[in-house]
């Protein structure tokens, strides 16, 4: 039977000691590492990326009005001018589709042309009238409530012409109605449709159609604004050269 001798308790000891300490020191790394992680964790809710101060509620709010104010400036200027409508295949007004049975019957007697005139104006009523629903816009973004900040600064790409779209359509419908009326009597729409009309109701056999200019124009040009709403919104959220004030710097640029 081997015999434990102090001398190999010594040696023993000698060599399990050291694994002890790194084995503690290890431990202690590891805590303090955890440690570190979740400090740069809470660090991180109050402070931006580069050690800035966070963002504020009220910030947020107004840097993404302010975004908006910039999107709604831009596609009023490009929708409300000469062709901004009727050159722009994406949103290009056609006329409702009640025209088709009157396009046929037209071409009979050679006033097809008629009609491609009507299409023209339909859109130019729309160019008139964009830039008067820009205040519409701004009143809606005025009103909107933090939670309707927050949900779309949190949102899609297109979170707030959505949001538009939802809040606004009925509204917009309404007060746009006496102003597209307008628009189309001052570009010449009503008289054509009149002339075209009374030409169509002199056909024989003609099925009757009617059609709301004023509708479809609305409507279609609703759908114009919230097209390039939309590409606006994406582009100052992600496109840094868009980001043309500190404050939308601030608030997109660090999202």
């Amino acid at each position: 039977m081997a015999m434990f001798t102090k001398k190999d308790g010594k040696r023993k000891f000698l060599f399990i000691f050291p694994v002890i300490v790194a084995a503690i020191v290890g431990a202690a790394s590891t805590v303090q590492s955890g440690w570190l992680e979740k400090g740069t964790s809470f660090l991180s809710t109050i402070t931006g990326k580069d050690g800035t101060s966070a963002l504020s509620n009220e910030d947020i709010a107004a840097g993404l009005k302010e975004a908006l104010h910039i999107g709604t400036e831009n596609v009023v200027a490009q929708l409300g001018k000469t062709d901004g409508f009727n050159a722009d295949s994406a949103i290009h007004i056609p006329l409702p589709e009640t025209f088709d049975t009157i396009r046929s019957a037209l071409a009979t007697v050679g006033m097809s042309e008629t009609l491609d005139d009507l299409e023209l104006k339909l859109n130019r009523a729309a160019e008139l009238a964009t830039p008067k629903a820009k205040s519409l816009f701004w009143d809606t973004i005025s009103a909107m409530t933090f939670q309707d900040v927050k949900n779309i600064y949190n949102g899609a790409d297109d979170a707030a012409t959505r949001y538009f779209e939802s809040k606004m359509t009925p509204a917009l419908t309404q007060e746009m109605q006496p102003i597209v009326s307008d628009s189309l009597s001052q570009v010449g729409a009503i008289q054509t449709y009149d002339q075209i009309m009374g030409k169509y109701s002199s056909l024989p056999f003609v099925p009757d159609v009617k059609a709301d200019l004023t509708t479809h124009v609305i409507e279609k040009g609703l759908e114009g604004i919230f097209y390039y709403m939309a590409k606006e919104e994406a582009a100052i959220r992600e496109d840094p050269v868009r980001q043309t004030t500190d404050l939308l710097k601030r608030v997109f640029g660090t999202k």
